[in-house]
Parts: C-alpha cells; structure tokens; sequence
C-alpha cells in the first residue's frame, strides 16, 4: 500500500515542503532514498522500537521510502515520526484518511516519547502557507509553532498520542497563543542597570546615542574602567522589541536550536557575547550544513565583541560586509542560504597591551611603537565601520564611594524610545530602513542637510584627521541621531562637534 505523509526541511529561516512517500510491497528489506543524511538513514532503528513499546510492529515486508524533491539534502533526526506514521498507515495499522491534511515532524526516542526539533516556527510558517489544516510536532514545540495564526498546531508527548490522534474522530484541543496577550503581560525587567554604575557619564551619553540611533560603539580604556560593564547594561535601554521583530529573531533561534523548550516568543532583545578564540564561521554562520552564526543570532539585539583586538584578524573581517549589508549570505556548491544580520556591534578593548597607555597614575610599561601596533590589529576599514570610539577614563575614588544614585535604565530608555518613534515617523515609507545606523548614503544628503558652517567644521575634521568617506557618513548619521534626542529638525553646529568628538580612534591613528 502507498502512503503519502509530510515532513518540511529548513533551509536558511524558510522551510521547504518535504513529502514521504511509503510503500509496502511483497519482499524483505528496508530502503529509504531521496538524499538523506546518516541521522535519517538511522531512523528505522528508532522507529522499530519506539512503536513495539506501544504494541505496534515493523512489518516484515519490503518497504520503500521516499523523501521528496530527492535533489534536497535531508538532514537530522527530525524525520523520524513523519516516517514512522507513513510506514504505520501503509501497513494497515492505523487509518490514512486525513494525514494529507497534517504535517508531521519529530524526532523519536527508543521508548516511543518525543523529543524537540529545530525550526519549528519557519516549518509552522510553510504548513500554513501551504493549506494544511494542522501541525503535529512534539509538545516542546508546541508554543512556537502556535504563534502562526491559521493553522491547528497539536503538541504530541510520545508516538502513541499520534496513533491515538488520527484513530480517533475527536482530534483534541490544538495549542493557542495570544500574541497580544504575550506582549502585554511581559515587561522586561533587566538584573543590571545603568543606576549601577557609578560616574562614567560621558559614556553612559554616548550608549544612549548609540540605542537612539541603531549605531555600532567601540569603548576604549584601561582594564576595570567599566567597558564590559557598560555594554553589558546597553540591552536595558534599548526599545523593546515588536511583533515583527520578535517573530523574525525567533525564527533564527528556532532554526539555530537556540530557543528554550515552551518559548512561544523571544521578547527581549539578543545579547550575545562570543569568546575571542571564535572562529570566522562560527561568527558569520557557515558550516558544510549552513547555520547562523553569532552575528544572526544577534539580529535586533547587540554583538559585544571583548577585548576585540584579541580576536583573529581574519574573524573581524568577515564582519565587514554583514556590517554594510545587515545581512550575510552563504554560499554552497549547491544552494545558498541568507541570513538576516542587523545587529548593534559593541565593542571593547585595551589601549595598549598592557592596558595603562594614558592612563591618569598608573605608568604603561609597552615599549617604542608597541602602542601603535597594538591598534593597527584592529584594521581601519572595520574602525571605519564603527560609528562611536569613545575612551572610558578610570572611575575615581570620591565617585566609586558617592552615595549619588545614578540615572535609572527606565529613564534613558524612555529618551531612546522617543528619539527612535521620530526616526520611525521619518523612515516610515521605506522599506528595512527602522533607525539613523541603517540609512544609505544617498538618503544621507537628503536627511542630514548641514550649514556652511557646519560645512567647515567637517571640512576641518575631515582634513586634520584624514577622515574617509565612510566616517564622513557615520559622522553625519550620530549628528542626525543627537538632533533627534534634543527633538532638533535641523543638524546644528554643536550636534557635528559632539559626533566628531566620538572618533578618538581617528586621532589615536594620525
């Protein structure tokens, strides 16, 4: 008997229809075809016992399994009970009626329980695109792929609920979620705050520039001056995250395997803080079967790269094109996948190997040109991409014992999210344009217009620190991003001081 049961791979965030397609006939011996990997081919293991615990049994026949299209790589354990009810159905042992109406995936255990898949939210995406009436997946899954509206989505323990469900005319209770609900009732409440940090104001000035405008910072200074602790609290003040943007980072989760068992959503935004000894792939995402990397993961959140000038040179510069593009694709012989990348890069380091290069009382012990290229490992056209340096000085012993509480993340974040509305009302008519940080050059000369005097200014800066025309550019949007916060419509002069003031790098280069 032919059976007909449906799966669904994930290639990039999207998902593609997989049908399996199970014939019994007449023979001995078991062959499963259409391009899948070891994991697949190992299913039938799994499947023959998980169905004995439950008084069910292989049939002792021929059986052909095909998995189409055959020219797309099936890969992992995901398969294993969209093959396991098609060869079930085909043997007569449950009924095969309406498993055209369901996709089915989920990886099976030897005692017949389910256990999580990856992507659940893009293949939930597909099965609604493509008219199926439900989705039966295991019950980790099951908030998930509940968030696609249109589309039945049944959580299953083990294989033998799934029996149940298709011998059964009442086919229970399908999972609901209120996405609204979900939005209302979560309030991100962060353990770390700005209020905790003690002086440090010009710095917490310039991470609010930064959460105002979507900009990439670089923090520089010597080691306990605060870098990491800074970055650390930037998620407090950022804007929450809306609808859109939660499906889309729960996506790139999902397919990563990153998201927590009964996670409907991920609400806050993505901080990811990859150790130095990171390679170029696991950062951009790659792999001989491609998956996102730190840099996606990090999409609508922040990338905090430590110590940066410790990473390998050849690391960093795989970022700078994802930097420019908000995106990264990956190419294969065969197919190429697309990952979104529009994250916020916070990074931090030492001046100097010793860490104490002008630093107020204590003496840098690095040799005549050490200094220098101590900086020169971190390139120039990465640093041009980086639209913030600014140098953190030590905390001094009267602020570090102030009994003065400082501002509240809630407070700045309120600014943020205000400036961030007014860029919102700017670029609503354009498309993947949301803050200042992500505006092209030609939008530039419209948006940031600038006076003759102002003109000089950047004339000046330009000449004295031999500025490119990317930093020109950067210089120009966190200007816009100042103006935005005093609610200013036009780019004044004190605006573009204050912008070239954070390009300390420039000058430690000259």
């Amino acid at each position: 008997m032919l059976v007909k049961t449906f799966g669904s791979a994930v290639q990039g965030v999207d998902a593609i229809l997989i049908t399996v397609e199970v014939n019994i006939v007449t023979g001995v011996d078991y062959f499963l075809v259409g391009l899948p990997d070891s994991a697949v081919k190992e299913s039938h293991l799994r499947i023959e016992s998980a169905v004995k615990n439950f008084g069910y049994h292989m049939p002792r026949m021929k059986i052909v399994v095909n998995m189409a299209p055959a020219d797309i790589r099936k890969e992992g354990s995901s398969y294993d009970l969209t093959i396991a009810i098609g060869i079930l159905a085909a043997a007569e042992q449950i009924p095969s009626a309406h498993l055209e109406d369901y996709l089915i995936m989920g990886e099976l255990s030897l005692d017949g329980s389910l256990k999580p898949i990856k992507g659940a939210l893009p293949i939930a995406i597909e099965a609604q695109k493509k008219g199926f009436k439900g989705f039966i997946l295991p019950k980790q899954n099951a908030k998930e792929a509940a968030i696609v509206k249109g589309l039945n989505v049944f959580g299953m323990s083990n294989i033998l609920d799934v029996i149940n469900f298709f011998k059964s005319d009442c086919k229970g209770e399908a999972t609901l979620i209120d996405i609204k609900n979900e939005f209302q009732e979560y309030t991100e409440k962060f353990d770390l705050d700005f209020s905790d940090v003690k002086g440090q104001e010009n710095i917490k000035r310039a991470l609010e520039i930064a959460a105002a405008g979507g900009h990439n910072v670089i923090l520089i200074g010597p080691p306990g001056a605060g870098k990491t602790m800074l970055a650390k609290r930037l998620p407090s003040i950022l804007p929450p995250l809306n609808i859109s943007e939660a499906l889309e980072t729960t996506k790139i989760h999902s397919v990563a395997g990153k998201l927590a068992n009964n996670i409907a959503l991920l609400l806050s935004r993505p901080f990811r803080s990859p150790h130095h000894t990171i390679s170029d792939v696991a950062l951009v995402g790659g792999g001989s079967n491609p998956q996102p990397g730190e840099i996606s993961l990090s999409h609508n959140g922040v990338l905090f790269l430590d110590e940066l000038p410790e990473f390998k040179r050849s690391v960093l510069e795989v970022m700078r094109q994802p930097l420019e593009e908000r995106k990264v694709s990956i190419a294969r012989s065969k197919h190429s996948v697309e990952y979104p990348a529009s994250f916020m890069l916070v990074a931090s380091m030492n001046p100097c190997p010793c860490g104490f290069y002008n630093h107020p009382e204590k003496e840098c012990t690095c040799g005549p040109g050490i200094v220098q290229r101590y900086l020169n490992k971190v390139s120039g056209p990465l640093l041009d991409r980086i639209d913030i340096h600014i140098e953190v000085s030590p905390v001094s012993f009267n602020e570090l014992t102030a009994h003065r509480k400082g501002e509240l993340s809630s407070v700045v974040r309120s600014r943020v999210m205000q400036t961030r509305k007014i860029q919102s009302e700017r670029y609503g008519n354009l498309t993947n344009i949301h803050c200042n940080a992500q505006i092209s050059s030609k939008l530039l000369r419209e948006i940031c217009k600038v006076d003759k005097e102002g003109l000089a200014i950047l004339k000046t800066a330009m000449e004295r620190l031999g500025l490119s025309a990317r930093a020109y550019d950067r210089i120009l949007k966190v200007a816009r991003t100042i103006a935005d916060l005093e609610n200013s419509e036009n780019i004044a002069t004190k605006h573009l001081l204050e912008a070239i003031h954070y390009r300390s790098l420039d000058r430690e280069r000259m």
